[in-house]
């Protein structure tokens, strides 16, 4: 949201200094870009009314909407190619610019172009297959509307020919044509000695799997292409040029791993999140937590340490958790004199802290790829999220043991009592979230919904802090993020089913299942593996593309199910939020507006807390299925 604010202030600013009319082309993309956008915006307000009134006619009327799941799943799909779209335009696709930033002015432009000229490489390649995947589904009828499945899976080949539309206008506005002309050129090139290379792929079997997933996704997301699209050359380039599977399957592939209802709690948690930070509602919890422990040493560490735990109850976003709370604690904790390094370090080790706790993404995601419980995966990610809070704060204790609290006054119990009574109803949501979820209320799905119609209510009548003007750019940052997210989930998922087809999972489960030690080795591997993974892939690629194959593996060697979707998690959270690659840990810095440089002496410490509490949590599994 923020993101969207500052852009429209340069905009006017440039406007007001420069008399030059826009270029046609800069018009072209404006237009198409709200084009895009509102219906991706209403798309957003569609699903919460049909989820919503789902719950209200299942639980309230007791006459269940038998039509409600299937039109939500069919919007969905266009929700999320539209968002994709919308991300494209945006340029809010999730990309690792670890190299890419590092690179001189010059090279950083080249690999910017490249990126894009990969992507519209991987869309053009993808448009003909995806038009004959929807063709297909007409045959197909929905069984409770009665209508073809071609309105549900046109969404694929639209919204592919609007990123590819958009790819091609923002190429087209570059100012430097010799530089353009040498990235178009390079992708071009190295498509041409793949394809001119089909002879040599096909002999070498199983070696394919190194150099398409290793070599050529390694490649492209090193090089700073976005993850969804250097996930989908690497698999389109794999069943193009080694086997002879038709494209078309890998349409339906992506549409499967895009298309499962859970993952519609995405845009909706997405939604949620920004919805507590414009209403106040975490300002309102952190002001309480602030109120207890503001006067002793290193408080309003802890106090961000809660505060990222209850909010993260709340959003699923790990980017809306940081960007509710930092802007409400920072400000005070650096005039008590905390070094704006140590804040972003311990805020993106907070990140990684909750990566556990419901509703998280993550968790959804897990359940929604290896069919374990959602359920019993938001009881058990409570524990863990505490035990990595406590080694975080103990670190907290002994840096900051000797703080000088002389200039601060302790809040008195009135104080601190009025503002638990102002805090109630935000404190309240969490709690409302989990027991609609554990009492059978609501899925996990239709759960996000009763959050915003509750934080709907107490924003308006409670908090009265409700500025209608920022819900359409809050809406469009819903289904930009939730599209790059959810295409993520569908290349990773073609990615993930080509391993499968290959053998390559059996051999992996043979592999692993063999190791000396057991589960405990298996335990052991699988957090290094994760934590490179997650500094890498982020959690949600590398759990769709790995958990469906080692999660049966947990299982044959006698780790619950729970236990360990909690170690992944975590080990991927570390990964995620430890520089120099985690991209976490940049999101961090970036909305505590420090230079990343400030916060790598500090995270270190932070990051030993996290690994110390990780291996508690899984050496005793009873922190994680205790309460099962």
């Amino acid at each position: 949201m923020a993101h969207i604010e500052i852009t429209e202030v340069t905009v006017g600013e440039v406007a007001l200094k420069s008399p030059r009319r826009p270029s046609p082309i800069a018009i072209i993309d404006q237009a198409l870009g709200l084009m895009v956008e509102i219906p991706a915006a209403l798309l957003v307000i569609a699903e919460i009314a049909i989820l919503f009134a789902g719950v209200v006619a299942r639980y309230v009327l007791r006459q269940p909407l038998i039509w409600s799941d299937e039109l939500a799943s069919i919007l969905f799909l266009w929700l999320a190619m539209l968002g994709a779209a919308v991300a494209f335009r945006r340029s809010e696709h999730m990309r690792m610019t670890a190299v890419v930033g590092n690179a001189g002015p010059g090279l950083r432009a080249y690999l910017d172009l490249v990126a894009t000229c990969a992507a519209l490489a991987f869309l053009l390649l993808i448009v003909w297959p995806a038009y004959q995947y929807a063709y297909e589904e007409s045959f197909i009828t929905t069984p409770a509307l009665q209508i073809q499945n071609t309105w549900r899976a046109a969404a694929l080949p639209v919204g592919t020919c609007l990123m590819a539309l958009f790819a091609l206008l923002r190429l087209a506005r570059v100012g430097d044509i010799k530089l353009l002309a040498a990235a178009v050129l390079s992708v071009a090139v190295l498509i041409g000695l793949f394809w001119l290379a089909q002879p040599l792929f096909k002999p070498l079997g199983n070696l394919n799997l190194v150099i398409f997933f290793v070599g050529v996704a390694g490649f492209c997301v090193f090089a700073g292409v976005p993850i969804a699209f250097g996930f989908g050359l690497a698999i389109f380039g794999y069943l193009a040029l080694t086997t002879r599977t038709p494209l078309m399957v890998l349409v339906g592939r992506m549409d499967e791993g895009m298309s499962h209802l859970i993952l519609l709690s995405v845009p909706l948690f997405v939604f949620l999140g920004l919805l507590i930070e414009m209403t106040g509602m975490a300002r309102a919890m952190v002001a309480f937590l602030a109120s207890l422990l503001g006067h002793v040493r290193g408080g309003l560490h802890y106090v961000l340490v809660g505060a990222m735990y209850l909010v993260s109850g709340i959003s699923g976003s790990k980017a809306a958790d940081m960007a509710a709370v930092a802007p409400v604690l920072f400000p005070e904790m650096k005039e008590r004199g905390a070094r704006p390094g140590d804040l972003v370090a311990l805020l993106a080790a907070t990140g990684a802290q909750t990566e556990t706790i419901p509703p998280s993404l993550v968790l959804i995601t897990i359940g929604s790829v290896t069919g374990v419980s959602i359920s019993a995966l938001f009881t058990g990610g409570l524990l863990p999220g505490v035990v990595l809070a406590i080694t975080l704060s103990t670190l907290v204790w002994w840096r900051y043991r000797k703080e000088d609290l002389s200039h601060v006054r302790r809040a008195s119990p009135g104080e601190a009592g009025k503002a638990f009574i102002i805090a109630l109803p935000a404190l309240a949501l969490p709690f409302v979230i989990r027991a609609a979820v554990v009492e059978g209320v609501a899925t996990a799905t239709e759960v996000s919904t009763i959050g915003i119609v509750y934080s709907f209510v107490v924003g308006l009548l409670i908090y009265r802090r409700f500025d209608w003007r920022r819900l359409l750019p809050m809406l469009i940052e819903t289904a930009s993020l939730s599209g790059a997210i959810l295409l993520i989930i569908g290349s990773a998922t073609g990615m993930a089913w080509g391993l499968t087809q290959s053998g390559f999972s059996r051999a992996l489960a043979a592999a692993m299942t063999g190791l000396p030690g057991g589960g405990a080795s298996f335990i052991a591997v699988s957090i290094v593996a994760f934590t490179i993974l997650g500094s890498v892939l982020e959690g949600i690629p590398a759990i769709v593309l790995f958990g469906p194959l080692l999660f049966p593996i947990a299982k044959a060697v006698g780790v619950h199910e729970v236990h360990y979707a909690m170690i992944i998690i975590l080990a991927m959270g570390i990964g995620l939020f430890a520089p120099p690659f985690g991209v976490g840990y940049y999101a961090a810095c970036a909305i505590g507006r420090v230079d990343p440089v400030q916060g790598i002496r500090p995270i270190w410490g932070y990051m030993l807390a996290l690994l110390i509490g990780l291996v508690i949590v899984a050496a005793v599994p009873w922190i994680s299925i205790g309460f099962l």
